[in-house]
């Protein structure tokens, strides 16, 4: 079981750190791009209408729909059959994460509050996975296995967190139509998974339709991605090493997704919302509620909520630290979640209508991403990795 579960984690983390550290350098050209002589084309070029949407709801909208069928995949695949399949595993990355994404909220709104700009408070409770993997990765074996399961166990739980904040709080003028029949297309899935059928087409057939009826229905289309990853079926091995990626239809669309998402959706993503031009920006945008809401909710209320949950639950003696992880690398793990770029920027479109409160939040999202970044990695480097004797929860 534990072979299993350290190969499927191993194969997810090197897909991970792989595309943040391509995600980094997307994000940078961005940046370059959006302030420099080509920046009239490159925003431009993104509102240009490609049929019913611009070139830049294609990627949010359609991209980033399988980036969250992805995700959907990996949430499925470690709740039934991975490393969070137990309560006794789910303990330190689930607390966490509620904590992690609780506290930066809090921050958000303590900075915002009264400035009608409130809409924005889920911006920095998100951690982006492969970015923070993509740090982490840069000190190769300095960082046990244990405590990059327990980063990629986090940012799981974050996103499942994540998408029902933008189902619930991210959703407006609701057609009550498309939803029935987007609702009938998720029966129709589900009795597919129920009758056994074990063949891929007909799930992304109709996960297609689907797409296309939450789009219609005012629920962001990427809502579908997670529900049609729900469906699709997993063969579970618990006796047995892991399955092949042909023996069951998640493990086989996962694996067909990893590549794409990670070094072309995902980068893709990043090159289109990542530029924020700085000209005529002065200091009043840095120090602007929002993006000192953002920022400081991704440095601060990240590592205060996260390690926090994490010494509460370890001096309770209700869970473990990861095994062979000091508390000092624990506390540069903590730093390196407030590393908040994917989902953040994702929310912040969502949240916002007016270009000024997405380009400030965009600013916090960097800032408070790159002080995370930088602090985790420093941490993390100069800590020492011997860990305190303590007794084995978790099995």
């Amino acid at each position: 079981m534990a072979g299993r579960i350290q190969n499927t984690i191993r194969r997810f983390l090197d897909s991970e750190s792989s595309g943040g550290i391509l995600l980094m350098g997307s994000a940078v050209l961005a940046l370059i791009v959006a302030n420099s002589p080509w920046s009239e084309a490159y925003f431009h070029a993104l509102h240009v209408y490609l049929g019913p949407l611009s070139l830049q709801h294609w990627i949010n909208d359609a991209l980033m729909a399988l980036f969250f069928l992805m995700v959907g995949l990996e949430i499925k695949r470690e709740m039934v059959d991975g490393h969070l399949s137990s309560w006794p595993r789910r303990i330190l990355p689930g607390v966490a994460a509620a904590a992690g994404m609780a506290v930066p909220a809090l921050v958000y709104l303590f900075f915002t509050a009264g400035t009608g700009a409130t809409h924005g408070w889920a911006i920095p409770s998100a951690t982006d996975i492969a970015f923070a993997l993509g740090v982490i990765s840069l000190l190769g074996s300095r960082v046990p296995t244990s405590l990059k399961v327990f980063l990629a166990a986090l940012a799981i739980i974050d996103d499942l967190g994540a998408v029902v904040v933008i189902g619930l709080f991210y959703t407006s003028g609701l057609s009550p139509a498309d939803l029935a029949i987007a609702a009938l297309i998720l029966m129709a899935l589900v009795g597919l998974n129920q009758s056994g059928v074990m063949r891929l087409w007909p799930y992304l057939l109709l996960g297609a339709v689907l797409w296309f009826f939450v789009w219609r229905s005012g629920i962001h289309a990427t809502i579908a991605g997670v529900l049609l990853a729900l469906t699709i079926p997993l063969k579970r091995t618990p006796a047995t090493p892991e399955a092949r990626p042909a023996e069951s239809p998640l493990h086989r669309l996962e694996h067909a997704l990893i590549a794409p998402v990670a070094y072309l959706i995902i980068p893709v993503f990043g090159f289109a919302n990542a530029g924020v031009s700085f000209a005529g920006v002065g200091a009043e945008a840095l120090l602007a509620p929002v993006t000192l809401g953002v920022a400081m909710g991704l440095a601060l209320g990240k590592v205060v909520g996260i390690f926090g949950a994490v010494g509460m639950l370890v001096r309770l003696d209700w869970a473990d630290l990861p095994a062979g992880a000091s508390w000092m690398q624990m506390f540069g793990t903590a730093l390196l979640c407030g590393i908040g770029f994917t989902m953040s920027l994702f929310i912040s479109i969502l949240a916002f209508d007016q270009v000024l409160l997405q380009d400030e939040a965009k600013i916090g999202i960097l800032l408070g991403s790159l002080v995370s970044g930088i602090a985790g990695y420093t941490v993390l480097r100069i800590a020492k990795r011997e860990a305190p004797r303590r007794t084995q929860h978790a099995r």
